[in-house]
């Protein structure tokens, strides 16, 4: 039986690869896609979703635009990863998938309300869209069977020294849906880069031969070029899609009861995620957190969605 899912996503070259698995599995029924502004402006992830769609033949899937800043202050992009449009690398198609006029606070709440069985939502990008849910409509978001989201970190950041991206762009966004009690899965940089994107893996994809493969490759191989020119990391991490992998099939990853804390006010370290793996504060458990990816088993699941699709 399928899992039915909202991806709150900020395409992105790696939210890409979220959204053709989710659209790909078997085991996952894409209802809806949602955008914030996250990797890139708002104009350009909502863009880059109906333009991921298009490419892949994804054609049934509505899709609308969020929140195009976090909760507090100002969207800083991801330009430095992921170009001034948010998908650098390839020549971006015209979509031929529509906008749903609605917001996405209203798409998600016709969604889950007009569900007759439970909808998880699967987040990519930074939660403000979840996080005004949260504060707006609790009754909504009281429906929701879980939350997944790809973000923060067991250890180290990468927007600064301690914050991961998505947590650093909207760090209140994640106490709201923390203290809304909503299940809640964090997938970090721990477990992300564990997914890395070797020379092999995207021989794979290219060997598909078909024209989403094709697309995809350029993709990888321009995150590939911007994580070594930012980080030294000629192998890039494909950090979302292991939302996806965990929902579908959850042997793909190992994961623990936590507590998880984010620091709003910290000087150096707002948007840090604080995971108390060894029970020192004596808190609570509000979180599983994603700790081993079976990295084969992953990218067998990637190389089979990519197939699958036109």
């Amino acid at each position: 039986m399928s899992t039915p899912i909202i991806l709150d996503c900020d395409p992105g070259h790696d939210d890409v690869f979220a959204i053709w698995l989710a659209a790909a599995h078997p085991n996952i029924e894409l209802r809806a896609i949602t955008t914030v502004g996250g990797n890139g402006q708002l104009i350009h992830t909502t863009q880059n979703a109906r333009i991921a769609c298009t490419v892949a033949g994804i054609g049934d899937v509505l899709i609308a635009a969020g929140a195009a800043s976090p909760l507090n202050g100002e969207l800083h992009p991801a330009d430095w990863i992921h170009g001034a449009n948010a998908l650098g690398g390839p020549d971006l198609p015209s979509p031929s998938v529509a906008l749903d006029a609605r917001s996405a606070l209203d798409l998600m709440t016709d969604v889950i309300e007009g569900s007759g069985e439970s909808v998880t939502i699967v987040a990519t990008g930074p939660l403000t869209n979840i996080g005004e849910l949260a504060r707006d409509r609790p009754d909504v978001l009281a429906k929701v069977e879980r939350v997944i989201w790809m973000g923060g970190s067991t250890g180290r950041g990468n927007a600064t020294p301690y914050a991961e991206f998505n947590a650093w762009t909207d760090p209140e966004a994640i106490q709201l849906v923390l203290d809304s009690g909503i299940d809640f899965t964090m997938v970090g940089l721990n477990i992300s880069h564990q997914a890395l994107i070797t020379d092999g893996v995207r021989k794979q994809i290219s060997a598909i031969g078909t024209n989403t493969a094709a697309f995809g490759r350029e993709l990888l191989d321009f995150f590939c070029a911007t994580y070594d020119a930012a980080e030294e990391m000629p192998d890039a991490p494909l950090h979302d899609p292991i939302t996806i992998a965990l929902l579908a099939d959850p042997s793909v990853v190992t994961t623990v009861r936590s507590r998880l804390d984010v620091e709003l006010l910290g000087t150096e370290t707002r948007g840090a995620t604080s995971v108390d793996l060894h029970g020192i504060l004596n808190r609570p458990d509000n979180a599983t957190i994603a700790l081993e990816l079976d990295v084969d088993r992953f990218w067998r699941m990637i190389l089979d969605a990519v197939a699958a699709l036109a």
